[in-house]
């Protein structure tokens, strides 16, 4: 098992036995100053850390989406439950915070696939010279290039990846499937806006969540006082931050006729900070 050594260490981490090695230390510290902190009544979730290793290894290989439901779920088992874990780390035990989470989870994953499109389909040349192999992000990654677009949408838009693979941003169909795939990104960060002004509203979330019965959402440790939705978003706010910088990257690819190629999208945008500033002051993300 290509991941085995992160199983492993994310197991011997939260038993508070980290191997030494940075990022296991730092889980196991994160684990005992939680545990401190909810008098240890919160605990991360094995399972949450598991699920992102599994799909990351699912994917080793750049297999293809088959549709676009099976791109959003790779965004929820990746980035959707990192941001639960950051959560648990607060400590928070709210089903509403979690849902928010997911949708902003999910923009952040499909934009991120869109994102290392150009880099997935012409990799670089391998690094030889590296001897940080079980360690490093391309485990196992194939060398040839491969079109990470959901199949339907490729369809639909008639790209053909062997086309892209010859022609790059001139292929036939790829803005549109990138338009098709970042909208439905762009959506996510629309429910998400709107969930929280429903809320502060006091209103309900306005539609059900999906993952609502999942183990680790259904039992989920109370500490302290009862907070209110609103209390439980406006403490939650700053895990999802993370959404202003992918509506950024939206926004740039959109302008730029959503041309994924584009060597303008590959820029750090410097204005990020002070609009991170800003929605983080105004609560708006």
């Amino acid at each position: 098992m290509r991941l085995q050594f992160q199983r492993d260490a994310v197991t011997k981490s939260l038993a508070g036995s980290p191997p030494k090695q940075p990022i296991a230390l730092l889980i196991a510290q994160a684990s005992d100053q939680l545990a401190a902190q909810s008098g240890g009544k919160s605990k991360f979730s094995k399972s949450w850390f598991m699920r992102i290793i599994d799909t990351r290894e699912k994917y080793l290989s750049n297999p293809p989406y088959p549709d676009i439901a099976s791109l959003e779920s790779y965004a929820e088992n990746t980035y959707s439950t990192l941001l639960y874990l950051t959560l648990q780390s607060l400590p928070m035990a709210s089903l509403t915070a979690d849902h928010i989470a997911s949708h902003i989870g999910k923009a952040i994953g499909i934009s991120a696939v869109l994102r290392g499109l150009p880099l997935i389909a012409f990799p670089g040349p391998a690094n030889t010279h590296s001897n940080q192999g079980q360690f490093s992000g391309d485990v196992g990654a194939s060398r040839q290039g491969a079109v990470m677009l959901p199949l339907d949408i490729m369809a639909k838009c008639g790209v053909r990846e062997e086309d892209v693979l010859r022609n790059g941003a001139s292929a036939h169909g790829l803005r549109d499937a990138v338009f098709e795939v970042a909208t439905r990104a762009n959506d996510h960060l629309i429910t998400a806006r709107q969930m929280l002004d429903n809320i502060r509203a006091g209103k309900e979330a306005g539609h059900e969540y999906e993952h609502q019965d999942e183990e680790e959402h259904v039992h989920l440790p109370t500490v302290g006082k009862a907070e209110t939705q609103t209390q439980e978003i406006e403490r939650a706010f700053g895990v999802y931050m993370p959404a202003v910088a992918t509506q950024v990257w939206l926004d740039k690819l959109q302008k730029n006729d959503f041309d994924v190629f584009n060597s303008k999208l590959r820029v750090t945008d410097w204005k990020l900070p002070w609009r991170a500033f800003w929605a983080y002051r105004k609560r708006k993300i």
